[in-house]
């Protein structure tokens, strides 16, 4: 295999995780996932929004922690046996890189290239760029900047 095919290929190709909420999948590429860590230590937000759990502690840092489903359609919040994926900031804030989201189950790894299909006709909430089709599922393709201006809404970053 020569070099430029190799190249080719791995351009072509990317690394999503699959995020399992309550009520959706979520399709995040692999680098806006710093790490996973567990559903502890939790402090919770006082007169926040119902999105806002609260604050959880990593590295030395306090990030906030969302509910996706929550700030997105009012869903309600579901904690039993959930896990955090701590998410890498996209919005350019010096002082804001990280962040938390609660999700159920652990991510799934799998291979995103051109031929990942479009659900064109799957209604989209609030926060969902887009929907496709992995393995007869469908994902949601979350905005990411739009849960980062939430938070600057609320005047937490």
């Amino acid at each position: 295999m020569t070099q430029a095919l190799v190249v080719d290929q791995a351009a072509s190709q990317l690394t999503g995780l699959l995020l399992t909420l309550n009520d959706r999948l979520l399709l995040l590429p692999n680098t806006a996932v710093a790490e996973l860590v567990p559903y502890r230590n939790v402090q919770a937000a006082q007169n926040s929004p119902a999105w806002l759990l609260g604050q959880i502690p990593w590295r030395d840092l306090s990030l906030p922690l969302l509910s996706f489903e929550a700030a997105s359609s009012d869903a309600a919040v579901n904690t039993d046996s959930a896990r955090v994926v701590i998410i890498n900031a996209l919005g350019g804030r010096a002082k804001f890189r990280f962040f938390a989201l609660v999700i159920q189950g652990i991510p799934r790894s799998v291979r995103i290239d051109p031929s990942l299909a479009r659900v064109s006709q799957e209604p989209l909430l609030p926060l969902e760029l887009d929907a496709v089709s992995l393995d007869g599922e469908i994902a949601k393709i979350p905005d990411l900047a739009g849960l980062e201006q939430k938070l600057a809404d609320l005047d937490l970053i």
